[in-house]
Formats: structure tokens, sequence, C-alpha cells
């Protein structure tokens, strides 16, 4: 476990590790820019178009201090802006290398407001960005391996790979529920006789790409594009509402070519659809050279509010959409809008925050998908397991934060770890394993990595009613040769499978089994569980050392493995 302090020459966090070495994160790139006038929009507060520009050349040479070479921006996940920042206050930006794949890694951001007057501090935003290392004379650029040294930086690197999944299905994800939803009416918005004709938000604005807009490669920085991007965005805004919106998020976008110096960048934006107190802004950046025809270099979409005196959001007006593409736009806005709910909630909340039971349906699936396993990453990622009790290699440790009891199960098998997982993969053979599974059922298959079950367990109490769960099972490969297998566990609800009379329902928060190979033959099983109510009952009294039941349980869990691993072919399609 890794302790925290600062060196007082270089004000940077420095952690002490366990062999007492002294420790700073060769990636992390720190910049601070006091706010002037010039930074500013009207309202005296720092231009969103300003902090997007230091944000990406922050994140920028924390990625090449890694790559060692040049790199370029190829993408940027959800950016939601919690505050804002005046004139005279200080913006810290910090960004370090979470996790390098083979051209590619990932460069968390974090930017923080500092009053030199009331020595406050408080945090305005943090984001994700995709960094490519840029092609050499010698060919494609092969990253080195980011080794995580802290807790936090463990954490940050597990995670780190759910994102790549979720950014590499995300584009094919939007089409899918964008295109279930291009059919429904949008006739019922558009008689509004106060509404705003669309076509009074449309901006076109053209920029000539100069050496000062440019990178050390000649190619235009990636954060100026986005500036160039916000802007027309917030003119667009403008003309809505007829005053000073403010950006308070932008959805999560890629860049999909390189723009140069003597580009003419030409930028569009228009207002898609506007909500009771908020707006969706469509941007899309094209560039040429003399008579080439235009290349598509990025497309962005923006959401604006209006705050009154009392820096509430101000109610907006209605916007009737343009014929054909207007109103395509105007009902994929509604859909993003949904999407981005769920991913806020979803995703951005606290583990403590997020609620025992999710509802699923096809739009949120990729992001309860994503929290399943980061939960179950970041249950795992924990240091500080205390050891309760140990019975013939099968071990039980416990951990309790924030009022929370978690347990961790811990054994090994004399198989390969590709085996066990898919053998635990399907839960309906769990079963012969643990006698806590008295019905297993399939309800759905929503991906080919996640499966939604119906689990029956026994009562808690003598004479009382079963126990039903409706359990999400998100399954995992290794994203490299170092990372683990993983079978994560989550509580949804779904509409056709109601609570009923005959049960109680139970619910699990964070469940599942990480799976490492330490040797070719030679796998480490440990199951953890995030305890709730309804799971507490079949494992108190193991934790107390009134009963060691666990440990039978996972003898058995072990000598099923053994028992089956040459079966792996009579496993179900979606399982293999």
């Amino acid at each position: 476990m890794a302790s925290e302090t600062m060196d007082p020459m270089l004000a940077e966090p420095v952690f002490i590790l366990e062999n007492g070495e002294m420790y700073r994160n060769p990636t992390e790139v720190k910049m601070s820019q006091i706010v002037l006038p010039c930074h500013a929009n009207h309202c005296g507060e720092l231009s969103s178009g300003q902090l997007l520009k230091w944000m990406d050349s922050t994140a920028c040479l924390s990625a090449e201090r890694h790559a060692g070479c040049c790199c370029i921006t190829a993408s940027v996940d959800d950016i939601h802006f919690e505050t804002t920042i005046g004139i005279g206050q200080v913006v810290n930006i910090t960004a370090k290398v979470n996790r390098a794949f083979t051209s590619s890694m990932e460069v968390g951001i974090l930017v923080s407001c500092e009053d030199l007057f009331s020595d406050r501090q408080w945090k305005v935003c943090h984001a994700f960005a995709t960094f490519v290392g840029r092609r050499t004379e010698a060919g494609k650029v092969h990253l080195k391996q980011v080794i995580p040294r802290t807790q936090a930086e463990q954490m940050e690197y597990s995670l780190a790979a759910e994102r790549r999944r979720m950014r590499l299905i995300h584009a094919e994800t939007i089409i899918d529920l964008l295109s279930s939803c291009s059919s429904q009416t949008v006739s019922e918005h558009l008689d509004y006789q106060d509404a705003v004709p669309a076509e009074r938000t449309r901006v076109e604005s053209v920029e000539l790409v100069l050496p000062p807009h440019a990178n050390h490669q000649v190619s235009t920085f990636g954060g100026q594009i986005m500036a160039w991007m916000e802007n027309v965005a917030t003119i667009s805004a403008s003309r809505l509402c007829n005053a000073h919106p403010i950006l308070r998020s932008i959805d999560m976008f890629h860049f999909r070519g390189p723009s140069h110096i003597g580009d003419r960048l030409v930028l569009k934006a228009i207002v898609n659809n506007a909500f009771k107190k908020s707006m969706e802004v469509g941007v899309c950046a094209e560039a040429y050279q003399g008579g080439e025809p235009l290349r598509h270099i990025n497309t962005a979409f923006m959401n604006f509010e209006v705050l009154d005196n009392d820096r509430k959001a101000r109610t907006l007006p209605r916007i009737r959409p343009e014929p054909v593409d207007g109103k395509r736009r105007f009902q994929e806005a509604i859909a993003r809008k949904k999407i981005r709910l769920d991913r806020k909630y979803i995703i951005s909340c606290k583990q403590s925050e997020v609620p025992l039971s999710v509802p699923w349906d096809p739009s949120n699936q990729m992001y309860l998908s994503y929290n399943n396993v980061s939960a179950l990453k970041m249950l795992a990622a924990r240091t500080n397991w205390v050891l309760t009790s140990e019975k013939n290699k099968v071990s039980l440790y416990t951990l309790e934060e924030n009022q929370i009891l978690c347990f961790k199960v811990e054994t090994h098998v004399a198989m390969a770890a590709e085996k066990v997982f898919l053998l635990l993969s399907d839960l309906r053979r769990r079963k012969a394993w643990d006698h806590h599974y008295q019905e297993c059922e399939v309800i759905t298959d929503p991906h080919e990595d996640d499966t939604i079950y119906r689990v029956v367990t026994p009562s808690v109490t003598k004479g009382g009613k079963d126990q039903e769960f409706i359990l999400l099972a998100s399954r995992r490969r290794p994203c490299d040769s170092g990372d683990p297998y993983l079978i994560a566990l989550r509580s949804v609800t779904l509409p056709a499978y109601p609570p009923t009379e005959d049960y109680n329902r139970g619910e699990v928060l964070c469940a599942g089994f990480s799976i490492w190979e330490e040797e070719s033959s030679f796998t480490k099983i440990s199951y953890y569980n995030q305890a709730t109510p309804g799971v507490m009952p079949y494992i108190s009294t193991d934790i107390a050392g009134l009963s060691s039941s666990f440990y039978c349980t996972f003898a058995s869990c072990s000598a099923f493995l053994e028992g089956n691993k040459d079966s792996l072919a009579s496993l179900p399609t979606s399982t293999l």
C-alpha cells in the first residue's frame, strides 16, 4: 500500500511504496494557468474552448512523455463541466497515461480550479482522451506497457481496458439505438406557435489554419479544433435563446482525419433539439486545401444551458426542426439525451451511489455492462483485505469501507485459466457445486459477452420464502497477457420479471470471479461479493468464524472444475 506525501520543491504528489521507495508517476504532466481577460467570455468566465485547448495540450505532452514520439488526439470521452472558472482564478490540469495498448494509449485528465484569495480548490471536470503514436520512418509505433505502482494506478489501469472496449463498440451501439427510434413520429412537437425555426440557429464559419494553430508536427491541435467547434456551437445556441449559454457537456467524439497548416477549416453548427432546460447543438468540422473536396475531420454534440440571475437553468424556447434531415436530427437528439442520461446515471456516479438494482433495456445495456465489470475491477483492486479464516488452501478475506462489508474467497486449481473461465461463465452449471443455487435459467442473451439470468436461492429462515435474483452476468477475456478473466454479476430489473409474492426479491450490487493464470496449468480463483442484505445471511456465520461452509462450497467448486475440464465441448455456444 502506498502513502502519499508532497515534495515541497516540486509540489507534485510523491508516493512512498511498501518497500520505502519514493515514487512519482513518470507520465504525469501538470499545467497551471491563471485566467486572464483574454481567456474569458462575456461573463468574465473562462471560455470552454480555451479550457479544451489547455486540456488537449497537457494530455498530449503526457502521451508523448510515455511514447517517446509525436502523438495525435484520436478521441475524447464524454466531458461534463461541473462548474465555471472566473477571471483571476487558477486552472490546474493534471494528465497521466493510465494504460498503453499496441499503438494507442488512454490519458486521464483532471481539471480543478483554485481561488488564490480564499485558498479553495474544487473539481471542474474529469476526462479521458485516447492518443495514438504517430507513425515514424521505421513504421508503426509499438508502445511500451504502463506499469502501475499504486492502488489508484492499478485501478485506472484495469478500468482503462473496459473503457477501451466501450469506445470500440460505442459507434455501433449508437447507430443501432438511433435507427430504432428513427421511425417514431415528431409531429406532436412541430405545431408550437412560438417555436423557433431551427434554420435561424444555423452557423457556418471558416478558419485558416496558421502556424500558431499547429503543434510541433505541423498538424492542427486537436484542442484548437475543439475550441473552434465550441465557438460556433455557442453562437448557434445563443441564436435560439437570445442569451449567453453555458456549455455543460460534450458527448464522446472521434477525430476522423488530420488537419494541417494551410487547411481551410469549415465549421457548421445547428441546434438539433431544445429540451425544457437544455439544448443539443450538433457541430461538424471539415477541411480542404485549394480545389480538393472537403475532408470530414470531426462531428460533436454539445449540450448547453442558459442560467438566470440565481444561476439556475432557465426554460428554453421550443424549436421547429427543418424538414427531412432536421426531423431526423430532432429525433436522434431525443435518443442521445436518453443515452446521455444513462451514461451519466450508470457510469459517472460513485459506486456507493449506484442503486442495488438498475432497470435494464437495450439503450443502457453497454453502460450497465461497463459498470458491472468496472465495479468488480475496483473491488478486486483493493489492497487492504483482511484474512478472516483459512482451511485447506481456501481463504476468506473481508474488507469494510464506508459501512459496507465485502468479502473475498480465494483458492487455486490445477488447470488452465481459460478452461476455468468457460466452466464458470455459465451460471446454470453453478448448481453442480453451489448448494445456494436451487434454480438458474437464462432470460436473455443481449450480447455475446452478457447474459441475464433468473436465480433462485433457498430461504435464509426456516419456513420462509425462497429468494429470487435477476442477475446480469458480464464476461471479459484478458485484454493483455497480464490481465485476468472476469465474470461480473449485478442485479437488474426487467419489466417482464417483476417481484412476486412467491419469492423475496434479493439484490446483488457487485459480485463475481477474477481468474488469474499463474502458470500454464495452475490458476488462482478469487470470488468477490459486496454484501447486501439479501446476501449477508449466507456468509455471516463464516465471517464470524462460526462455520466454514465457504470452504465446502469452494472445495466443491474445485472438484467440479477438475472433473469437467475435458467436457468444454458440451458447453452452450453462447458461453464458448
